[in-house]
């Protein structure tokens, strides 16, 4: 074997000292209770799963490649508003420690980086990801590229990353909420998230929201049922992760995937529907479930935003924003959001 070179051998060592991943799911309690969502989801009617499955190492790559289709506009969306106004928004908050939630490749959080950068702001990143194999991948490419940044990544879900966050180092943190994934919170659920983020922002820290706006209903379908088949191979994955994780007989080419727009309910739903009758087993939780023909599934829910109700609801949670941005069809908005308010209010 060759000898590793003194610089390669500086810059791992750099990497090491700028790098943290912590654990946060391998514990005794998940352990004994690992399951039960899954168990509560597919003997209820109508059938549902924990879309928490779906984010799978296989399932965090298709769901990338999703972001990049033509038919997905809210991936390129975001991200060109986030490259307008990064710089104004590093500017508003100044020096700031960066949280993000469901940080997965953090392909857009450069744009941020790149603004506190140019402000000579210290860069410290905090990326929380139920995905350890994506997070770990995401932080060496990054650190790769930001010489001083230092990274401390939670492999969590968000509920206890926020709850276990240490005091900031930094004199401000922002919560960076991407992709308008609380759209996939139904309300009682968005309810709990916005009060628990607003409950570990100090006064004077920040919240930033994408969120997805109501519009066409052709729009939206489209997005969701896309010409090359990556959302259906994404929806379908959530079966063979469950297969592997649970010791599964799931058989994938006995389903289907369909999303529709629930035009009253402002939202996107999205199925795997059994084409036929059949019964799965899921050995490891002892469960055995019967399906009809046209039986589906729920796995994911996209709720579309009124951005002015949103706002509104956002102060109720003493998170004030700020500034909001859109892009010129207003598909898509960034709010700013800013902790007014002391956190034993709530």
């Amino acid at each position: 074997m060759p000898p590793v070179s003194q610089t390669a051998a500086s810059n791992r060592f750099s990497f090491e000292e700028r790098l943290q991943i912590e654990y946060l799911l391998d514990n005794y309690l998940e352990k004994q209770n690992e399951g039960k969502d899954v168990i509560d989801g597919l003997t209820q009617s109508p059938k549902s799963l924990p879309p928490r499955y779906f984010y799978d190492s296989k399932g965090s790559q298709l769901f990338e490649q999703i972001c990049a289709l033509p038919e997905y506009y809210p991936t390129r969306t975001e991200a060109a508003i986030l490259q307008q106004y990064a710089e104004k928004i590093a500017k508003i908050t100044g020096s700031c420690e960066l949280i993000e939630l469901g940080s997965g490749s953090s392909t857009k959080t450069r744009l941020l980086l790149d603004a506190y950068s140019a402000l000579n702001y210290p860069l410290r990143y905090f990326p929380i990801d139920v995905s350890g194999s994506i997070l770990k991948e995401s932080a060496y490419n990054l650190l790769k590229d930001y010489a001083t940044l230092q990274v401390h990544g939670l492999v969590s879900t968000y509920e206890r990353a926020l709850s276990q966050l240490k005091p900031s180092s930094l004199p401000q943190r922002i919560i960076v909420f991407l992709g308008s994934t609380i759209g996939n919170f139904t309300p009682s659920e968005c309810d709990r998230f916005i009060s628990q983020v607003s409950t570990t922002l100090d006064r004077g820290d920040y919240f930033l929201l994408g969120i997805d706006l109501q519009k066409p209903k052709h729009i939206l379908e489209a997005a969701y049922n896309d010409s090359q088949g990556i959302t259906t191979a994404f929806n379908l994955n959530i079966l063979q992760h469950l297969n592997w994780r649970f010791r599964g007989n799931f058989n994938l080419d006995s389903f289907s995937h369909g999303a529709i727009y629930n035009e009253s309910a402002k939202q996107i739903e999205m199925y795997l529907v059994s084409q036929q009758t059949q019964v799965v087993c899921l050995e490891t939780l002892d469960l055995l479930v019967q399906f009809t023909a046209g039986e589906k599934i729920l796995t994911e829910i996209s709720r579309k935003f009124d951005r002015q109700k949103l706002k509104d609801y956002l102060k109720t949670k003493g998170l004030k924003v700020i500034e909001s941005w859109t892009d010129s069809n207003q598909w898509f908005a960034l709010l700013l959001c800013r902790r007014e308010i002391n956190k034993n209010v709530f």
